[in-house]
């Protein structure tokens, strides 16, 4: 059992951003609060964790809405649901010491104190910063890494030979899947938003093409003919709207299409576009499955050890786009929906 100084404890103001209104399309900053409190000692069986760094995601859009999810929406008022990585600065938990790097839902905030069962439901763990560094634990390491390992190998079964396309292929999610992809076998397609993105994930990654959606009207309809002339058997989607539509009439019988995102579609004002070609899945005996990660939580060890070793080894990369400042969240977390972001989105909260 540790126990950091309380009256050290007493000093520290924990600044937050919490959900001030429902967005309509874009967040804007009125639709977010600035608020500063007192850091609460940690009762028997709890903790005191300082936010290092935090995992900036375009599923944060949907947190936002209200309406039946997978997940409860944030509510009005309540500090903004961010996962992140930090450390232990007072414990009363015989599990957890001062100084342990951990990993939990921290909330866009600088500090968080749980009690024994805000503990299990804030998902908190220890990582090991031996195995990969703080980022890397937000990016291949962390939730994304989880999302696109998972996704690709249990939703879409991948063989040798067979062909995937990845779109947000230069974020945190596309990224891990199309080196996983390439890692068991495949060949690699990636769709990315401009050319330093497509040479990145080609030369770098080792993609074997990327299509730069950006390059003009057709671009992926062309990249996909170019690029996939034996069709696509698996597509990892993250986008959804008309490039969703442009893979769907390129699928081969028994195709597997994961969904993961529709980041096209999560500041529409008006409704969703869902797919036009639909009954291609029909045709060609296909198969369409969402994917959320929270499923597969009893699993997550096995996928890190496995993605760790390969980043030992080198066959796997982890890019992230850091940006520094708890202040700084609202106009950062925008990057993600201008495609502004390289890599996968780091807002830096403190250092240790």
């Amino acid at each position: 059992m540790s126990v950091t100084s309380l009256s050290s404890l007493a000093t520290l103001l924990n600044h937050q951003i919490r959900l001030a209104a429902r967005p309509v399309g874009l967040p804007r900053p009125t639709d977010w609060s600035h608020t500063t409190e007192a850091v609460a000692e940690p009762v028997q069986g709890g903790v005191v964790l300082k936010t290092l760094a935090l995992s900036l995601d375009p599923a944060m859009r949907g947190w936002m809405n209200e309406g039946k999810s997978y997940i409860p929406p944030v509510a009005i008022g309540e500090v903004m649901r961010a996962g992140g990585v930090g450390v232990v600065i007072a414990s009363r938990n015989d599990r957890f010491a001062v100084g342990d790097s951990v990993s939990a839902g921290l909330g866009v905030q600088e500090y968080l104190t749980l009690n024994a069962d805000e503990i299990e439901r804030s998902g908190l763990v220890k990582i090991d910063l031996r195995t990969g560094t703080l980022t890397q634990w937000l990016n291949v390491l962390g939730m994304p890494g989880m999302t696109g390992y998972f996704g690709l190998m249990d939703v879409g079964q991948p063989q040798p030979g067979e062909t995937v396309v990845v779109s947000g292929a230069a974020g945190a999610v596309g990224q891990t899947v199309g080196q996983m992809a390439r890692i068991k076998g495949c060949r690699v397609v990636g769709i990315a938003g401009g050319a330093a993105k497509c040479d990145w994930v080609v030369k770098e990654l080792g993609f074997d093409a990327c299509i730069d959606y950006k390059a003009g009207p057709g671009a992926v309809r062309a990249g996909l003919k170019e690029h996939c002339p034996k069709g696509v058997d698996i597509y990892f989607d993250n986008v959804g709207g008309d490039i969703l539509d442009d893979v769907l009439a390129k699928i081969n019988r028994k195709a597997r299409i994961i969904i993961c995102g529709a980041i096209s579609q999560y500041n529409n004002t008006t409704a969703v576009q869902g797919p036009k070609n639909y009954l291609s899945l029909l045709v060609n005996r296909a198969r369409m499955e969402g994917i959320v990660v929270f499923d597969y939580a009893e699993r997550y060890h096995l996928a890190v050890a496995e993605m760790a070793l390969y980043l030992k080894e080198g066959r796997m990369k982890s890019k992230e786009d850091v940006v520094a400042g708890l202040e700084k969240f609202p106009e950062t977390l925008l990057k993600l929906f201008n495609g502004e972001n390289f890599g996968k989105l780091v807002l830096e909260v403190a250092t240790r």
